[in-house]
Protein backbone atom coordinates (compact mmCIF):
# COMPACT_ATOMS: atom_id res chain seq x y z
CA UNK A 1 0.00 0.00 0.00
CA UNK A 2 1.44 3.00 -1.19
CA UNK A 3 1.40 6.36 1.06
CA UNK A 4 -2.05 8.08 -0.76
CA UNK A 5 -3.40 4.76 -0.03
CA UNK A 6 -2.32 4.58 3.55
CA UNK A 7 -3.49 8.07 4.14
CA UNK A 8 -7.41 6.99 2.79
CA UNK A 9 -6.92 3.69 4.88
CA UNK A 10 -6.40 5.19 7.89
CA UNK A 11 -9.32 7.22 8.08
CA UNK A 12 -11.22 3.52 8.56
CA UNK A 13 -8.86 2.22 11.12
CA UNK A 14 -10.46 2.64 14.59
CA UNK A 15 -8.94 4.84 17.40
CA UNK A 16 -8.39 3.99 20.82
CA UNK A 17 -10.17 5.42 23.43
CA UNK A 18 -10.73 5.36 27.56
CA UNK A 19 -13.02 2.50 27.22
CA UNK A 20 -11.10 0.30 24.37
CA UNK A 21 -7.57 0.66 25.01
CA UNK A 22 -6.92 -2.26 26.85
CA UNK A 23 -8.61 -4.21 23.69
CA UNK A 24 -6.41 -2.42 21.10
CA UNK A 25 -3.35 -2.85 23.21
CA UNK A 26 -4.23 -6.38 23.90
CA UNK A 27 -4.02 -7.03 19.91
CA UNK A 28 -0.90 -5.28 19.91
CA UNK A 29 0.72 -8.10 22.00
CA UNK A 30 -0.99 -10.35 20.23
CA UNK A 31 -3.94 -11.00 22.93
CA UNK A 32 -7.67 -11.03 22.10
CA UNK A 33 -9.33 -9.10 24.89
CA UNK A 34 -12.75 -9.34 25.74
CA UNK A 35 -14.29 -7.84 28.54
CA UNK A 36 -16.82 -9.99 31.65
CA UNK A 37 -19.17 -9.02 33.85
CA UNK A 38 -18.37 -9.93 37.47
CA UNK A 39 -21.82 -9.71 38.40
CA UNK A 40 -24.09 -11.92 36.21
CA UNK A 41 -20.38 -13.79 34.97
CA UNK A 42 -20.84 -13.55 31.03
CA UNK A 43 -17.96 -12.14 28.58
CA UNK A 44 -19.45 -9.36 26.12
CA UNK A 45 -17.97 -7.52 23.16
CA UNK A 46 -17.76 -4.83 22.45
CA UNK A 47 -15.77 -3.11 25.08
CA UNK A 48 -18.26 -1.25 26.92
CA UNK A 49 -18.37 0.09 30.59
CA UNK A 50 -22.26 -1.59 31.29
CA UNK A 51 -22.67 -5.29 31.37
CA UNK A 52 -25.00 -5.07 28.05
CA UNK A 53 -27.22 -8.20 29.93
CA UNK A 54 -27.45 -6.95 33.38
CA UNK A 55 -26.47 -3.71 33.44
CA UNK A 56 -23.84 -3.81 36.10
CA UNK A 57 -20.51 -1.89 35.72
CA UNK A 58 -18.54 -4.40 37.47
CA UNK A 59 -16.61 -5.66 34.41
CA UNK A 60 -12.93 -6.62 33.86
CA UNK A 61 -10.90 -7.46 31.25
CA UNK A 62 -10.22 -10.99 30.17
CA UNK A 63 -7.83 -12.74 27.60
CA UNK A 64 -10.20 -14.90 24.86
CA UNK A 65 -8.95 -18.05 23.65
CA UNK A 66 -8.95 -16.64 20.46
CA UNK A 67 -10.73 -19.73 18.83
CA UNK A 68 -14.35 -19.29 17.19
CA UNK A 69 -16.65 -20.75 14.41
CA UNK A 70 -18.08 -18.15 11.93
CA UNK A 71 -21.33 -17.12 12.55
CA UNK A 72 -22.78 -15.39 9.29
CA UNK A 73 -20.57 -13.70 6.65
CA UNK A 74 -20.52 -12.01 3.48
CA UNK A 75 -17.70 -12.31 0.59
CA UNK A 76 -17.37 -8.08 -0.31
CA UNK A 77 -16.58 -8.57 -4.80
CA UNK A 78 -17.01 -4.86 -5.09
CA UNK A 79 -15.55 -1.63 -3.57
CA UNK A 80 -14.32 1.34 -5.01
CA UNK A 81 -12.83 2.73 -2.27
CA UNK A 82 -8.59 2.53 -2.05
CA UNK A 83 -7.23 0.38 -0.79
CA UNK A 84 -10.22 -1.85 -0.36
CA UNK A 85 -10.45 -2.40 -3.94
CA UNK A 86 -7.14 -4.07 -4.27
CA UNK A 87 -8.14 -6.43 -1.63
CA UNK A 88 -10.97 -7.84 -3.56
CA UNK A 89 -12.93 -10.27 -3.20
CA UNK A 90 -12.72 -10.38 0.79
CA UNK A 91 -14.87 -12.03 3.78
CA UNK A 92 -16.46 -10.04 6.40
CA UNK A 93 -17.45 -12.54 8.60
CA UNK A 94 -19.60 -12.63 12.46
CA UNK A 95 -17.33 -14.70 14.49
CA UNK A 96 -18.61 -16.30 17.47
CA UNK A 97 -15.61 -16.85 19.92
CA UNK A 98 -16.22 -20.04 22.25
CA UNK A 99 -16.66 -17.35 24.87
CA UNK A 100 -20.09 -16.65 23.68
CA UNK A 101 -19.38 -12.94 22.20
CA UNK A 102 -19.71 -12.27 18.40
CA UNK A 103 -17.47 -9.81 16.42
CA UNK A 104 -17.27 -8.59 13.21
CA UNK A 105 -14.02 -9.22 11.54
CA UNK A 106 -12.45 -10.38 8.43
CA UNK A 107 -11.83 -14.00 7.49
CA UNK A 108 -8.16 -14.17 6.01
CA UNK A 109 -5.96 -17.34 4.80
CA UNK A 110 -7.63 -19.00 2.69
CA UNK A 111 -9.76 -18.82 -0.84
CA UNK A 112 -13.51 -16.50 -0.27
CA UNK A 113 -15.19 -19.23 -1.71
CA UNK A 114 -14.22 -21.88 1.33
CA UNK A 115 -15.67 -19.63 3.86
CA UNK A 116 -18.96 -21.95 5.31
CA UNK A 117 -21.36 -20.75 8.73
CA UNK A 118 -19.76 -22.68 11.51
CA UNK A 119 -15.88 -23.37 9.97
CA UNK A 120 -13.90 -23.11 13.19
CA UNK A 121 -11.66 -20.16 13.18
CA UNK A 122 -8.51 -18.68 15.15
CA UNK A 123 -7.30 -15.30 15.37
CA UNK A 124 -4.35 -13.88 13.71
CA UNK A 125 -3.31 -10.23 14.37
CA UNK A 126 -2.31 -7.86 11.36
CA UNK A 127 -0.57 -5.06 11.99
CA UNK A 128 -0.91 -2.03 10.00
CA UNK A 129 0.49 0.61 11.90
CA UNK A 130 2.37 1.40 15.14
CA UNK A 131 -0.75 2.06 16.64
CA UNK A 132 -3.11 -0.13 14.94
CA UNK A 133 -3.28 -4.04 14.77
CA UNK A 134 -6.11 -5.80 13.41
CA UNK A 135 -7.47 -8.99 14.86
CA UNK A 136 -8.50 -10.96 11.96
CA UNK A 137 -9.53 -14.83 11.47
CA UNK A 138 -7.94 -17.67 9.66
CA UNK A 139 -9.52 -21.41 9.40
CA UNK A 140 -8.57 -23.17 11.56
Amino acid sequence: MDEAEYKLFRNHLPIADGETAPYWEGAKQGTLRIKRCTACDRPFFYPRTYCPRCGSDATRWMDASGRGHVYSYTVIAHNDVAPFKEWLPYVVALVELDEGPRLVTNIVGCDTRHVKVGQRVEVVFEKIDEAVTLPKFRPV
